[in-house]
C-alpha cells in the first residue's frame, strides 16, 4: 500500500463515516484510473458492493465491464477470480469438486472459483440454469453445498456479473428468482468521443496494455465500511417512499409481476450506502431516486403483449417516480 492510499480500517467496528466516504471517494478515484467517464456508474457499482449485495451489469462488448470488474477487485484489495460462463459450464466447475489424493487415499475438496472475494460472472446468461442454480446459492447463503457438505465462501463475497442484451442465441435468460438477487442491474453506455480518445491516450502514455490500480482497502476495511453503512439513519417518510414506489409497480396495466418486497429492501440498502458515498449520514428522497431504476426495473415483468409496443420495465419505474408523490420533509436527519 503507497503512502498516498487510505489506510485500511479495522473489522471489529464500524469505520466512521467521514473516513468511510474518504475511502470510498478514494477506491472510485482508483477505478476512474482505469475506466474512463463513467463516474456515475462506478458509483452504483460501489453502492451495491457497500450495501453488501451483487451488481449485474448489462452491456455491449468493449465497454469495460470486465476491466471495471478487475478494478474495483484491485482497489478494495478482494482476490479477484474470473469465470467465463459457457455453455458446457457444470456446477462442480464452479464451486469446486472432491478429487481423490493417491497420497493419503482419501477424497479431498478442491475449491471452484467463488472461493474469492470477488467474483466476476462473466456472461452469465451463456451457462444452462444448474450451474447458474449453484451460483444462485453461493449468492445468496454465502455458501456451498458439494455432495452434502457445506463450505462457507469467504467474507466479504460479492458477484459482478455481465451479460450481452443483445445476443440471444446460445443463451439461457436468468430467472427471476436470479435476477431478484442482485442488489442493481445497470450498463455503462458508450463513451463520448472525447472520452474514447481520453481512452486511447491513457493507452498511448502506457505503453503497455494491461494497467492497474492501487489497492485502497484490504477485505477488514471493506466490511467496517459495510458496517457504517448499517448506521445510516432512514426516516419513516423516506422509507415509506421507498415502499410505495415498490408497491406501485404491482399495479401498472404493462406489468405482469411487480417488484416484490425484496425490491423495498434493496432501495433500503442501497440509498444508504449511496448516503455514506456522499458524505451523508442519513438517506435523502433524491437518494431512492437515484437508485430506482437499476434496483427496480430488472424486478418487473412485463405482459409478454406489450414487448412489440415499445414498453420497458424502465418506463413502468419512470412512471411511477412521476406518479408517486415524493416526501416534503424539512429536515430527514
Amino acid at each position: 500500500m503507497t503512502s498516498t492510499e487510505t489506510p485500511a480500517l479495522p473489522s471489529t467496528a464500524p469505520a466512521p463515516r467521514p473516513e468511510a466516504t474518504a475511502a470510498a471517494a478514494a477506491v472510485l478515484d482508483q477505478v476512474e484510473r482505469a475506466i474512463v467517464g463513467k463516474r456515475p456508474e462506478l458509483e452504483l457499482v460501489l453502492t451495491g458492493v457497500l450495501a453488501g449485495g451483487h451488481v449485474l451489469i448489462e452491456d455491449f462488448p468493449g465497454l469495460g465491464k470486465t476491466l471495471a470488474a478487475r478494478s474495483f477487485a484491485q482497489a478494495l484489495g478482494l482476490q479477484f477470480t474470473r469465470a467465463q460462463f459457457t455453455p458446457d459450464l457444470l456446477p462442480s466447475d464452479l464451486t469446486g469438486s472432491f478429487v481423490f489424493n493417491q497420497t493419503t487415499s482419501e477424497f479431498v475438496f478442491r475449491p471452484g472459483p467463488v472461493f474469492t472475494g470477488l467474483l466476476l460472472a462473466d456472461e452469465i446468461n451463456r451457462t444452462p440454469p444448474k450451474t447458474q442454480a449453484a451460483l444462485l446459492e453461493a449468492m445468496q447463503e454465502h455458501q456451498v453445498t458439494v455432495e452434502g457438505r457445506t463450505f462457507p465462501l469467504p467474507q466479504p463475497f460479492h458477484v459482478l456479473a455481465t451479460a450481452n442484451p443483445v445476443e440471444h442465441e446460445g443463451t439461457y435468460p436468468l430467472p427471476e428468482a436470479q435476477l431478484d438477487r442482485f442488489l442493481l442491474r445497470l450498463s455503462f453506455g458508450y463513451p463520448t468521443q472525447d472520452q474514447e480518445w481520453e481512452v486511447l491516450a491513457r493507452r498511448i502514455g502506457r505503453g503497455q496494455e494491461d494497467q492497474s490500480v492501487d489497492a485502497v482497502l484490504d477485505a477488514d476495511g471493506l466490511l467496517a465500511i459495510q458496517a457504517a453503512v448499517e448506521r445510516i439513519h432512514v426516516s419513516e417518510d423516506v422509507g415509506r417512499y421507498a415502499v410505495a414506489l415498490t408497491a406501485a409497480t404491482r399495479g401498472r396495466h404493462e406489468v405482469l409481476v411487480g417488484a416484490s418486497p425484496r425490491g423495498s429492501l434493496a432501495l433500503l440498502a442501497c440509498s444508504r450506502a449511496l448516503a455514506l458515498i456522499h458524505g451523508r449520514d442519513f438517506v435523502v428522497p433524491e437518494d431512492i431516486k437515484a437508485l430506482a431504476r437499476p434496483a427496480l426495473a430488472h424486478r418487473i415483468t412485463l405482459r409478454p403483449e406489450l414487448w412489440l409496443g415499445g414498453a420497458s420495465a424502465d418506463s413502468v419505474v419512470q412512471a411511477v417516480l412521476d406518479q408517486v408523490p415524493v416526501p416534503d420533509a424539512a429536515d430527514l436527519a
